[in-house]
């Protein structure tokens, strides 16, 4: 007499051959997200970091990469590039390189002048970096380093890559706040105090006037902005004033506005202008 298998057995088996498919399928390969705390010296607290690795690092154990430091928006944290840039992984693994995502919170990535709890320039600029080449197989030069981000990231990617020449040779801006004083939101009077009462740091830290500081060919820059986002005149003036001063860089407005459906199309163009300024030399006779 011929037995049927029970309803339990039948979907063990179904279970089992889905769980088979699944591996099967599964991909063998493709860049990876580590999640560290990186101690702060200067903050006293441990500050979490994404840090993203190519493929290729985990079958070549000699090889040397760049690194992007990219930063994340006001209101963001270390996860967001990692959870809402949809073709992130997919850039790192095209581009080869390193990817770091700090935690800055709504710091805009600068050392305050009137909090000194608040020192994420020296954070991003220097603890950082020796954290990350000490950990790491970065090629441990400025010549190989690049640092981006949006929003109040791109303000500081431009802030830290001016203020810490000596680290960086590439600063990207998405969407950047590039002129801070129009505005009295988004934590900036916490931490540059307020603005009746401390005109001098508006005037100080807005990287319009932050741009003097440059020479020509200090930095590759590059600055993109939606033609519908509210941070787009900041960002002609921006474009003006490195006109003005002769200062060479790219600069690109395209249709969209202030959202991760921009920047998801934005990225794809910041990577390779990054990739095309690596030198991906091992010579440390170039550093400052």
């Amino acid at each position: 007499m011929k037995m049927n298998p029970s309803g339990n057995s039948w979907r063990k088996a179904a279970l089992v051959l889905s769980l088979l498919l699944i591996c099967l399928f599964l991909p063998l390969h493709g860049a990876t997200i580590e999640k560290r705390d990186v101690y702060s010296d200067a903050m006293k607290k441990n500050i979490p970091v994404n840090v993203i690795l190519p493929d290729s690092s985990k079958t070549d154990a000699t090889k040397r990469y760049p690194v992007v430091y990219l930063l994340h928006g006001a209101g963001g944290n270390y996860r967001n590039w990692s959870v809402d840039a949809r073709d992130l992984l997919k850039e790192v693994d095209k581009n080869d390189f390193i990817v770091v995502c700090p935690n800055a919170e709504n710091s805009w990535y600068i050392d305050s002048p009137v909090d000194d709890s608040c020192r994420y320039s020296t954070f991003c600029g220097k603890e950082l970096i020796a954290w990350i080449d000490n950990h790491y197989r970065t090629i441990p030069n400025r010549e190989n380093r690049a640092v981006c981000g949006l929003s109040m990231g791109g303000y500081g990617a431009m802030y830290l890559a001016i203020n810490h020449l000596d680290t960086f040779s590439i600063a990207v801006s998405l969407s950047g706040g590039l002129d801070i004083r129009p505005y009295n939101s988004w934590n900036l009077p916490n931490i540059l105090g307020d603005r009746k009462e401390h005109p001098e740091n508006w005037e100080k830290y807005t990287i319009i006037n932050q741009i003097d500081k440059l020479k020509n060919r200090d930095l590759a820059i590059s600055i993109d902005c939606g033609t519908e986002d509210f941070f787009l005149e900041v960002n002609r003036a921006a474009r003006k004033k490195l006109l003005e001063r002769k200062i060479e860089h790219d600069y690109c407005e395209r249709p969209g506005n202030h959202s991760w459906d921009y920047w998801n199309n934005a990225f794809p163009y910041a990577a390779i202008f990054m990739n095309k300024h690596f030198t991906r030399s091992l010579d440390s006779s170039k550093n400052r």
